[in-house]
């Protein structure tokens, strides 16, 4: 298990758990970070990801990317 943050570029990895704060799950989820989920790394910036996830392409900071297990 890894944060997505360390995730390769165009691998498709299955989220085994999501951490942080109840507001920060929340938030994670709601834009379809779900435990048992498809994520693909589109590209990475300075430790900040592109991912697709649930057929969206959503952008989310490297505070974020590492709070997402994969």
């Amino acid at each position: 298990m890894m944060p997505l943050s360390l995730a390769e570029v165009g691998e498709e990895n299955i989220i085994k758990r999501i951490g942080g704060s109840p507001e920060v799950k929340r938030h994670l989820e709601n834009l379809g970070f779900v435990a048992g989920g498809g994520v693909t790394v589109v590209s990475t910036l300075g430790g900040n990801v592109i991912v697709n996830v649930k057929d969206t392409r959503v952008a989310i900071s490297k505070e974020m990317a590492v709070k997402i297990m994969v």
